[in-house]
């Protein structure tokens, strides 16, 4: 049961930065805020993954790529919303943020696979959506003004 719930907060994951990424390049800036601010309520799911993995003594490995996934939703929530600082064009805070994104990335696809091909593997080509989309995001700019 733990297992399908740290699969399906994964697909919200990918789900909900996929959106983000596309409303960057196609819409208005105030729907991206408003999918970002969605995206940052995935911390309480989060916080609640990691308490249910520590009560059911789930592998270590859960709780630790829900804690980076949730010092991932932190971070992003301190730079964009908090202190709202272009991080992205300045290397000493997006490398810690990449690092964070790459790690809560991998966790997501490896510990569904671990406990499904299956799950992994939607998991695998749901992230590899959300790049392509990462990467759509950054050319040029928005279509929609």
């Amino acid at each position: 049961m733990f297992e399908n719930y740290f699969f399906t907060l994964g697909i919200v994951n990918n789900l909900l930065l996929i959106s983000v990424f596309l409303s960057v390049k196609f819409f208005k800036e105030s729907l991206v805020k408003n999918i970002g601010f969605v995206y940052l309520l995935l911390s309480i799911p989060a916080i609640y993954g990691i308490i249910i993995a520590l009560q059911q003594n789930k592998q270590y490995q859960y709780s630790v790529f829900l804690g980076i996934f949730l010092a991932f939703v932190i971070l992003e929530g301190i730079y964009d919303f908090i202190l709202k600082v272009p991080f992205r064009k300045n290397w000493k805070l997006l490398v810690p943020f990449l690092i964070l994104y790459w790690s809560m990335n991998y966790g997501f696809i490896v510990m569904s696979w671990k406990n499904s091909a299956l799950q992994g593997g939607i998991i695998l080509g749901l992230f590899v959506l959300q790049l392509s989309a990462n990467l759509l995001s950054h050319t040029k700019k928005r279509m929609i003004e």
